[in-house]
């Protein structure tokens, strides 16, 4: 099982510089994957937890893979409906080509109404206009003449039965986002059930989950996927292996902008992390 971090593009503390760091701390400690998220308009509904700058995702991924030169580069999530899909397509392609083929393109409907609103794209079409933005996409692909891509992996996010539905039929993985281990394990039983039906393979599992280590146990429902003790952390881990997984992307972001301004702390908790990346690749 690989391990990736989801990096903090964006908030007070982050510049070119921090980036390059972000980027050479997580190659560097020996992680698979490194992402980035996506938002286009940083709106009210926005400002308060993604506050700008925010750097747009293939802008920052392609200045990225020139810094590095083994770990994959990916979106969690870039928003399929906030661009037309063969700009989507020609992005992605051109960035999986100049790195090497080192790209993953994760893909989520979104959620930030207000920025819909900016972009003049119609809110409650989301998830129809992300289906048929990721079809758009996979048959430009496949014009390998004029794309000459290689079979970009796609992960789809979403809990959601549509989401599901959506990961079966359209992507390679199923990536989703901070939830709890209950959440995780019965969203594999409905993903297995939509794939037995539509009579199509199932899709790798990829989550995204929580980094919030904690000196104490942290108990109860509503605990996260990556949330409490280095105990519980390694526990999590093991069991998402158990469950199929193939990557998670560790996600240290608890949705206070100043985190960004003081990024060493995460580095620190990354590299105790990355103590458990070998013994888990082995097993």
């Amino acid at each position: 099982m690989k391990l990736g971090v989801n990096v903090l593009n964006f908030g007070p503390g982050t510049d070119a510089g921090v980036l390059r760091s972000w980027a050479q701390t997580v190659e560097g400690l020996g992680f698979d994957l490194l992402m980035v998220s996506d938002h286009v308009a940083i709106t009210p509904d926005l400002a308060t937890r993604y506050p700008a700058p925010f750097y747009e995702p293939f802008t920052t991924l392609s200045w990225l893979a020139g810094i590095t030169t083994r770990v994959r580069l990916g979106t969690t999530v870039l928003i399929a409906p906030y661009r037309h899909p063969l700009l989507t397509a020609r992005m992605a392609a051109n960035l999986d080509a100049l790195s090497g083929g080192r790209l993953v393109l994760g893909v989520g409907v979104g959620w930030a109404r207000q920025e819909f609103a900016a972009l003049g794209v119609p809110f409650e079409r989301r998830g129809q206009l992300t289906t048929d933005h990721l079809r758009d996409i996979r048959a430009a692909w496949s014009d390998t003449a004029d794309y000459g891509t290689r079979a970009i992996p796609i992960w789809v996010g979403g809990h959601s039965d549509a989401g599901l539905r959506r990961a079966v039929r359209l992507g390679d993985a199923w990536h989703p986002l901070r939830l709890t281990m209950p959440q995780l394990r019965e969203g594999m039983q409905r993903l297995r059930a939509y794939a037995q039906e539509f009579q199509l393979p199932v899709p790798a599992l990829a989550p995204r989950i929580a980094l919030k280590p904690s000196a104490s146990p942290v108990d109860g429902p509503d605990r996260l996927a990556g949330e409490g003790t280095t105990d519980q952390i390694t526990d999590d881990l093991d069991q998402l292996r158990q469950l199929g997984a193939e990557t998670v992307v560790l996600d240290p972001y608890n949705g206070d902008p100043r985190q960004t301004c003081h990024p060493q702390a995460i580095w620190k908790a990354l590299a105790e992390v990355a103590t458990l990346i070998h013994p888990l690749e082995q097993r």
